[in-house]
């Protein structure tokens, strides 16, 4: 069996998405739905059972093996930049994670674990995935924090070079819309644009860059689980393993690419920055990707425009925008 937890999440659904799309559904889905919206992702999906993570939690940290696990993907995590709660924090994404490694190791089954470019802070060690300038990160946020421990514990565990730690950078695409402030700015500037004809991009606070244009890797969601996929059919590719694009795009280039996948014009208003965040934000992210493709990954990133396209025609534009097994 598969397990994805998370997999009502975003891109633990997504991954859902991607396995039925390679012929599996015996998947057991981990998560928290409680009163979200999350359950839609879920909708046009196939998987084999669901179940509470707490549950899951205690299963598994009871002994054995009681799933007959193959894999896990593991996707399930705070995911708020902006969460303060940090007990909670340590509990849900470190030590939860924690567990779930360890199970998963003896097992026999193969781990994958969503950490995050958020532990690469502001930027100023740059972002190499290269384990050995791990220890000296420091994110700007308890979330960035809550994963860097992790990546920090398996190294000291021994385990890194057996398991698969994600550095997502900035995800995008289907399946995102149950994340209120979370959500990516495509998918709130597509609802935007529709309602008041304009996109809202923060000013710049510094001189080095101009209003809009802050850079981030943006990578799209379809082009994540093509990765994670490759990485469970390749088990000798462990340790940090950064996945963006290796390209930064400006916010400018992003406003240009929904206004053009909607067919108008740009139309931008710059607004302040709020304070609150403003010694925390990041100017620029761009992954090194060495490494995934020195690992032998192959397969091209979508541009910035393509990505944009696909996911304001084929999802945002649509009733039913929810990734569909039965596109396949």
């Amino acid at each position: 069996m598969h397990i994805v937890t998370g997999g009502a999440g975003f891109i633990g659904s997504a991954m859902v998405w991607k396995l039925n799309q390679m012929g599996v559904d015996d998947i057991l889905v981990v998560d928290n739905l409680a009163e979200s919206e999350k359950w839609k992702n879920l909708v046009n999906l196939r998987y084999a059972d669901y179940m509470h993570r707490d549950e899951f939690l205690a299963r598994v940290t009871a002994g054995g093996d009681p799933f007959g696990v193959r894999a896990v993907v593991h996707m399930g995590a705070c995911s708020s930049t902006t969460e303060r709660d940090a007990d909670f924090l340590m509990r849900n994404n470190t030590g939860y994670t924690k567990a779930v490694c360890h199970y998963a190791l003896a097992a026999g089954a193969r781990f994958l674990n969503a950490s995050s470019a958020a532990t690469y802070g502001g930027g100023e060690f740059g972002f190499s995935d290269d384990h050995a300038g791990m220890a000296r990160l420091k994110p700007l946020n308890m979330y960035g924090y809550s994963k860097q421990l992790f990546d920090l514990w398996a190294a000291r565990a021994g385990v890194l070079d057996k398991v698969a730690c994600i550095k997502f950078f900035n995800v995008f695409g289907p399946n995102e819309y149950h994340k209120g402030d979370m959500k990516s700015v495509i998918c709130k500037a597509h609802k935007q644009i529709r309602e008041e004809g304009l996109m809202r991009l923060f000013r710049s606070h510094r001189a080095d860059y101009p209003d809009g244009g802050q850079m981030r890797d943006f990578v799209y969601v379809k082009d994540c689980v093509n990765i994670l996929w490759w990485l469970l059919e390749h088990p000798e590719a462990c340790g940090l393993i950064n996945v963006g694009t290796g390209i930064a795009r400006t916010w400018n280039d992003l406003a240009g690419a929904v206004f053009a996948a909607m067919g108008l014009p740009p139309r931008i208003e710059y607004i302040d920055m709020p304070e609150v965040i403003r010694d925390k934000y990041q100017y620029l992210t761009r992954a090194e990707m060495g490494k995934l493709r020195a690992f032998g990954y192959t397969a091209p990133f979508m541009s910035l425009e393509d990505a944009v396209r696909d996911y304001v025609t084929n999802y945002l534009a649509k009733d039913d925008p929810y990734l569909d097994s039965r596109e396949l």
